[in-house]
């Protein structure tokens, strides 16, 4: 008869137990895909005294009992070494046919999980608290934007999930709503007045060094395009004998200053605009007064409107620093200060002042190329009390 095996203290130990020399307790154990995989554990029971200095762990008989519920459903909890980085790049992986700006997104999230101490943890090791603890450290001492930290959940979640998926997490940590957990700072772009359109855009076309984007300024205002689609628009889509635009692309650069034609951003994206005579106007005289000898060939389009400096057309990140500008001279001049204007406020204030107007709610939606009518309704329509007010008193006229 075999003579059973004893830690220290004189216990017996079970199969697959054994007491190292430094009084650690070892379980060795094979997971569920034949892998042979083994834990540690200062204490063989719950009610053991933690050796001294040693931080406080869970028993090894505890260990070994969610290791025996994980084998019986099929997981490999416990010995798993993905790390955070690890699964957020294979994620990262399987996500092929993704767009330019996603994939640079994705680039983003990775390189600060390579810099992050959370990003090199075992994934079997994050709980809930943990990622709520590290989403409002990102918040609170690192100075990061709710929505860039939007977006590191938004690779996490559905990374962790893909573990849950795979039968080696019990549970997603990053399932819970984010704005319980960090403050939204996020600032609301709200659609300026007319009055104020018309101050700006007047101050524009009158300023000496601003007015040769008058034309540009004044098209955003009145169609509503984003503005990577207005930079991607080439002179064959401009159609003002129809009076139509053609918004079937829009240009990009990435942090490398790659330049990247892509479809629109939701495939209702994709659109005939028609535009006022005004409009037409506009683009007219940027088309007269396009004179480059030499032009710019992005992924077999050619023909951009506006190009910079270097003969390259000019992307979205030219026209916020020139609106910028132009805010802060404006505000340098006159008392009564303009509030902030960016080319997507332009967007912002076209669908707000198209929606006060009365239009077809369904047109509008069209006109904006928004995939869902609820964000043209609820994100893009700004509600003031004047409007509220005037529909109240025509209710005065109406016999029921």
């Amino acid at each position: 008869m075999s003579k059973k095996r004893r830690d220290k203290k004189g216990r017996v130990l079970r199969n697959g137990e054994c007491q190292r020399e430094d009084g650690r307790y070892q379980y060795d154990y094979i997971d569920t895909i034949g892998i042979h995989r083994c834990v540690y554990s200062w204490k063989l029971e719950n009610t053991d005294a933690l050796p001294y200095g040693k931080r406080n762990c869970k028993s090894l008989r505890q260990k070994e009992k969610e290791i025996e519920n994980d084998i019986s459903d099929g997981m490999v909890t416990y010995g798993d070494s993905t790390t955070v980085l690890e699964l957020a790049q294979k994620y990262v992986m399987q996500k092929t046919g993704v767009r330019a700006s996603t994939r640079t997104g994705y680039k983003t999230v990775l390189n600060l999980l390579k810099r992050e101490t959370f990003g090199h943890v075992k994934i079997d090791r994050i709980k809930i608290s943990d990622a709520k603890i590290w989403l409002i450290k990102l918040q609170q001492k690192d100075g990061k934007s709710y929505s860039t930290i939007h977006t590191i959940r938004g690779v996490l979640r559905p990374a962790f999930q893909m573990a849950v998926d795979d039968d080696v997490l019990r549970k997603n940590p990053f399932d819970f709503p984010l704005v319980n957990v960090i403050v939204n700072d996020s600032v609301r772009r709200d659609a300026i007045t007319h009055e104020q359109k018309r101050l700006f855009l007047n101050f524009v076309k009158n300023d000496e060094h601003f007015s040769r984007y008058y034309e540009a300024i004044y098209i955003l205002f009145y169609t509503g395009m984003r503005i990577s689609e207005f930079t991607g628009l080439t002179v064959k889509d401009i159609d003002l004998k129809n009076k139509r635009v053609t918004i079937n692309k829009q240009l990009l650069r990435g942090s490398d200053m790659t330049y990247i034609i892509e479809k629109p951003k939701t495939e209702a994206g994709t659109r005939v605009i028609p535009i006022t005579d005004d409009v037409c106007k506009c683009f007219d005289k940027i088309l007269r007064n396009r004179n480059y000898r030499n032009e710019p060939i992005i992924n077999g389009h050619a023909g951009f409107l506006y190009l910079d400096k270097n003969h390259m057309p000019m992307v979205a990140m030219h026209w916020e620093h020139y609106f910028q500008h132009m805010v802060k001279k404006y505000n340098d001049i006159y008392k009564k200060e303009i509030p902030k204007i960016t080319p997507h406020v332009c967007r912002h204030t076209y669908c707000s002042h198209m929606a006060s107007t009365g239009i077809n709610p369904k047109y509008l939606q069209y006109l904006m190329g928004h995939s869902d009518i609820s964000v043209t309704l609820n994100t893009y329509t700004h509600v003031e009390f004047d409007n509220i007010e005037d529909e109240i008193r025509k209710l005065n006229d109406v016999v029921i």
